[in-house]
């Protein structure tokens, strides 16, 4: 049993080394830490409900989960073609589509659940 959990925990280092790797390279993820860190900040200080985390990181998780993903896919593109390809441009255009509506989620549910609370301190 104890060297199953070992191989476990040794299987995230991949994924911790991709999201290091994404977190120092790429801006578009180091702009969603910044809302995240906004987003659980205001959380704390408006004193979310366990419902309101529970939307509140599932779109933070979903915004993360989209921009790795075209992270990936990007990088893979770039490796299959330096050259301008309408097909590969096509797949970084529909990724990057990808983070778009899932910013955009992220977005519709921080004013549903963030405005009403920041409307009563007024």
């Amino acid at each position: 049993m104890t060297r199953w959990f070992a191989s476990v925990l040794r299987s995230f280092g991949p994924a911790l080394a991709g999201l290091a790797w994404a977190l120092k390279t790429q801006r578009n993820l180091q702009v969603h830490a910044i809302a995240t860190v906004l987003a659980v900040g205001f959380g704390v200080w408006l004193q979310l409900a366990a419902w309101e985390w529970c939307v509140v990181l599932l779109a933070v998780g979903l915004v993360w989960a989209a921009e790795l993903l075209n992270t990936a896919i990007e990088v893979l593109a770039d490796r299959v073609s330096k050259e301008r390809e309408e097909p590969i441009r096509r797949v970084k255009d529909a990724a990057a589509a990808g983070v778009l509506v899932a910013a955009l989620a992220a977005l519709g549910v921080g004013l549903v659940v963030f405005l009403p609370k920041l409307w009563r301190l007024l």
